[in-house]
């Protein structure tokens, strides 16, 4: 589990995040819904260590172990040795490598050496396509296969929690659909996600929980069916066939 209090974050005087408070547990994909500029990002990155919080703020995580441990000012690299891992909006793959390169890189933190022969297995078997291509440059791939690399090097460090910046950002429908079964698929395993998407819809299909975060501020919550259903989250994130269709 991973609980965030009380976090602010600044960009010189410009406030992004304004007192987020929010949890996260084992086995349970929890979405963030926004506008762009919300603070959506920018959460993930406080959460991550690569934007400093305020002070006042506190983020701890608890594991399979049930030892709590405080993240606050945590280096980014103790963080994902910590159990958190982060895929940035645009993947941050290295296209010049192959992909069993950038898998294998994914499982550098001292808590995932000793299993990486059966973590490496384990994303395989969650991307196929990816069997077929492990001596594939990546920067050769479509967008679909590379955000597989980069959500299967983020597992490869053997996370309790998956933090995910707009994995569905450019993929087809079909790779959309896809992405978020194998999202399903992933929180099965006793993993929790922290999920910023764009695709309001889908991501509330798959999310046990969802927050509304405005200007810097978390102004909503509830489950991901409640939140699917409320007339002001369609209007707002869902389109107004949405509403008209829930209306009928």
């Amino acid at each position: 589990m991973i609980e965030v209090a009380g976090v602010s974050a600044f960009y010189g005087k410009h406030c992004a995040l304004d007192g987020v408070s929010l949890t996260v547990t084992r086995g349970e994909i929890v979405v963030i819904l926004g506008a762009n500029g919300a603070g959506k990002t920018t959460l993930l990155k406080v959460i991550g260590g690569l934007v400093p919080a305020a002070p006042g703020a506190r983020i701890f995580i608890s594991g399979a172990d049930l030892v709590c441990r405080d993240l606050t000012g945590t280096a980014a690299h103790r963080i994902v040795e910590a159990g958190v891992a982060l895929v940035p909006e645009g993947r941050g793959i290295f296209g010049e490598l192959t992909v069993r390169e950038n898998l294998l890189l994914g499982a550098y933190p001292a808590r995932a050496r000793a299993n990486e022969a059966s973590n490496l297995n384990m994303v395989l078997g969650l991307f196929p396509p990816l069997q077929e291509r492990l001596r594939q440059t990546v920067r050769t791939m479509s967008g679909g296969e590379q955000q597989m690399v980069a959500i299967g090097r983020a597992l490869m460090s053997a996370p309790e929690i998956l933090l995910l910046d707009e994995p569905s950002l450019g993929l087809s429908p079909i790779m959309c659909k896809e992405l978020f079964q194998i999202l399903a698929r992933i929180r099965t395993a006793g993993l929790g996600i922290l999920l910023v998407e764009q695709n309001a819809k889908q991501s509330l299909k798959i999310a046990d929980r969802g927050y509304l975060i405005e200007s810097g501020r978390i102004v909503g919550a509830g489950t991901g069916a409640a939140l699917k259903d409320d007339p002001a989250v369609q209007r707002a994130y869902l389109g107004a066939s949405a509403v008209h269709v829930a209306a009928s």
